[in-house]
């Protein structure tokens, strides 16, 4: 699960708004303006600016020469207090801005004292004078609002010219409407000539409709009719199902015809997922930290090194503690960065991890996967040594001997508070922090140190046997501390992370033990842990906070001479049989269906993880129907959703393209690119925590609540748990093609 961020963006909006480009809107009779000589007609007053930037009129407009150098936006900034904002009230933000092309202003509606709340936010790019409206809603009652265009976070200076700032109450709010695209949702990328392949077809028609398969011609290659299903809980959508499963040659540029619609097109054949297993695990090499980023090897990503301890970066070679909580520093250079942030956290890095390790473990293929990496070309698989990279930072993070806490892990570093966007890892100037210790981060490090050390022993004996000693270390200790938690309120900076129930760690960590060791007390603990017998396949598989299925999955498909075993198998297929029911009762036919209709921070990862489930029944039985709900559950990332898109960067004809990211944020920067091909966005999130989300999404149904904008951390952030899921299942898929 990626971040929360939180600087300067803790309030809520209440209403949705739209970004028209062009003239106001119309006035109307009851509207009131806030802004005070928003024209700055022959003075600049009561506007202020930063210390070092004076304003100047020019032309009728207030200009300022930005100062290159600093970090965060906010570093500089022009805008006006005592601005009364009343909760409830519609407003609309309107100004027009000039700037260096490329350039980016922060243009905020928030709070003018501690603690400096936003209400809105929106980054245009700047070129030449533009007129920019926007409707919001604001959230709280306050006469110390504020209206600010932040313009700092550049390593250069530049020129920002600002005139007509309007903020004014009393306007009707503006629904945000997606585009959707043609009404019939397919799976952008590829069907599997001998898997099933279903559409679906969003229609107020309540009857069977006549259907077509064209293929790249045109030509019409399949008929039939399909079967209405009625309203779709999770889009509120009135829709019908096109089975096309009996077509089974292979090809390119196919399209469906339904109710008057074309889809957008699609394969038929498993070329794409080949792409995807390799491309979803090269990921990991540009979130890496400690190492510079080879253009060679990723054309149009290259960059330097990050927290490698050149300044402006302060570094990770030599890392302090939070004030009072330990005496010594550690090297813990490399590792992946976590998210869209600089923050490295152990129990994030240890799900994504094992999902890794455990890809390679279920599948032999994707051992001979070319990643182009520097290490590719020795004698061990690509996708090992990027997981070595992880792994290597999680050993770092533990406790030294003789130290408090020897052996425990600390749960997390990143920096003393928060950045802003876009930043690169090398450009990065706050200092870093190792955060207190954890007992869910230490048996994170000892479950995963543990499967390392059986993945690794073929390739690099004396790295297995490091490893099975930091495990066992790190066991022994969460024993002896098995209470320690994060705390929720750990969030500046980076992500709190925090676990209060570590039962699950605990089993996870045993399980990993035992099948490595074959020990008997490893095997005590495992039959001891009241999740052993427990059923925890709910609505979620398993993510970073809940890992016992990650336990449950390796018990049942290692082979292991646990007492009991049967029924450890057979709780994976009782587990997969609860998904494959929930996927036939969804319209959309994804195996996800969480309480209330609310889904979850990150529901792609989810929903992939419940299809590691359904593979792992396949695994154990044979049966064709867990194969084809893992197919049919892919459909649903790569674009069979209420919001006809693929998420998957740079996968289907309209993806993903702006995930939240420091680096990848072309969407804010254009000489940055956009997240590589591969790349998971996190997806639908009915609670819809950032301000932008919420500035667009307030009252949306389940899979309507995402926007692909770089300022939706809550729905569109990229993370290495949720590409762990994408690489698990595209290897399977690959696998069945």
């Amino acid at each position: 699960m990626p971040l929360w961020e939180r600087s300067r963006i803790v309030s809520v909006l209440t209403a949705a708004s739209l970004l028209t480009l062009g003239a106001a809107a119309p006035a109307l009779a009851d509207e009131v303006e806030q802004v005070k000589n928003g024209g700055f007609d022959g003075t600049t007053d009561p506007f202020w600016s930063t210390a070092g930037m004076p304003m100047t009129l020019t032309d009728g407009q207030a200009c300022v020469d930005v100062p290159g150098g600093t970090t965060n936006r906010w570093d500089a900034a022009i805008g006006q207090n005592d601005v009364p904002l009343v909760a409830g009230q519609s407003y609309r933000f309107s100004f027009d801005a000039s700037g260096d092309a490329g350039h980016v202003v922060r243009a905020i509606v928030g709070l003018a004292v501690s603690p400096y709340d936003t209400y809105f936010e929106q980054s245009p790019i700047l070129g030449g004078l533009t007129h920019y409206s926007y409707t919001f809603t604001a959230s709280t009652d306050t006469a110390q609002g504020q209206v600010a265009f932040q313009v700092g976070g550049s390593a250069d200076p530049w020129h920002f010219c600002v005139d007509n700032v309007s903020l004014v109450g009393g306007v009707p709010p503006e629904v945000y409407v997606p585009d959707t695209g043609p009404r019939v949702r397919v799976n952008q990328v590829a069907y599997l000539p001998s898997g099933p392949k279903t559409a679906t077809v969003v229609t107020e028609t309540t009857t069977a409709l006549p259907w077509q398969l064209n293929d790249a011609k045109g030509k019409v290659v399949a008929r039939g009719t399909s079967a209405p299903r009625g309203v779709d809980v999770s889009s509120g959508q009135n829709v019908q199902t096109i089975d096309f499963g009996r077509y089974t040659r292979a090809g390119s540029g196919f399209t469906i015809t339904a109710d008057g619609e074309t889809s957008r097109p699609f394969d038929i054949g498993g070329a794409a997922y080949q792409k995807l297993r390799a491309d979803s695990l090269k990921f990991y090499y540009t979130q890496r930290s400690g190492i510079a980023i080879d253009d060679a090897l990723r054309p149009g990503y290259g960059r330097a090194a990050g927290h490698v301890d050149v300044a402006p970066n302060q570094g990770d070679g030599n890392v302090p503690c939070q004030a009072g909580v330990c005496d010594y520093t550690l090297d813990v250079r490399g590792g992946w960065y976590d998210a869209g942030d600089h923050g490295k956290y152990v129990v994030n890095g240890g799900i994504s991890t094992w999902e890794l390790l455990n890809e390679y473990e279920r599948s032999a293929s994707v051992r001979k996967v070319s990643l182009s990496i520097p290490e590719s070309g020795n004698r061990t698989p690509d996708i090992l040594d990027e997981a070595r990279w992880e792994l290597n930072f999680l050993l770092s993070m533990q406790v030294p001997a003789g130290k408090p806490y020897a052996g425990m892990a600390h749960h997390k570093i990143h920096d003393q508070n928060w950045t802003g966007l876009p930043l690169l890892p090398s450009q990065d100037p706050q200092p870093r922090e190792l955060h207190p210790v954890s007992t869910a981060a230490t048996l994170n490090l000892a479950a995963v140190a543990a499967q390392a050390a059986r993945v690794y022993c073929t390739y690099d004996p004396a790295f297995a046997a490091r490893a099975l000693k930091a495990a066992r270390t790190a066991y022994a200790a969460a024993k002896a501390n098995p209470a320690l938690y994060a705390p929720e309120s750990d969030g500046n900076g980076g992500g709190a992370y925090n676990d209060s129930n570590v039962t699950d760690e605990f089993y996870w960590a045993a399980a990993e033990l035992y099948l490595t060791t074959g020990e008997k007390s490893f095997a005590t603990d495992v039959l001891a842990s009241p999740l052993h017998t427990a059923d925890i396949f709910g609505a979620g598989a398993f993510d970073w906070a809940a890992t016992a299925a990650a336990g449950r999955l390796d018990l049942a498909l290692i082979p292991n001479h646990l007492p009991g075993l049967p029924a450890v198998k057979a709780s994976v297929v009782q587990g997969a049989e609860k998904y494959l029911a929930v996927q036939k009762a969804q319209a959309y036919g994804v195996p996800y269906a969480p309480a209330n209709n609310m889904w979850d921070w990150g529901s792609n990862s989810i929903v992939l993880n419940n299809m590691v489930v359904l593979a792992g029944a396949y695994s154990l039985t044979g049966k064709a129907k867990y194969r084809d709900a893992v197919l049919t559950g892919v459909d649903y990332v790569l674009g069979r959703n209420a919001l006809n898109q693929s998420y998957v960067t740079g996968y289907g004809e309209v993806s993903s393209q702006n995930e939240h990211s420091r680096w990848y944020a072309h969407e804010l920067d254009p000489s940055l690119p956009h997240p590589p091909a591969g790349t998971l966005s996190g997806g639908a999130n009915s609670s819809i925590q950032d301000p932008y989300a919420q500035s667009k999404l307030t009252g949306c149904v389940a899979q309507f609540c995402y926007i692909d904008d770089i300022q939706s951390w809550s729905t569109n952030e990229e993370a290495i748990n949720w590409n762990a899921a994408l690489s698990w299942v595209s290897a399977f898929v690959a696998d069945q093609a």
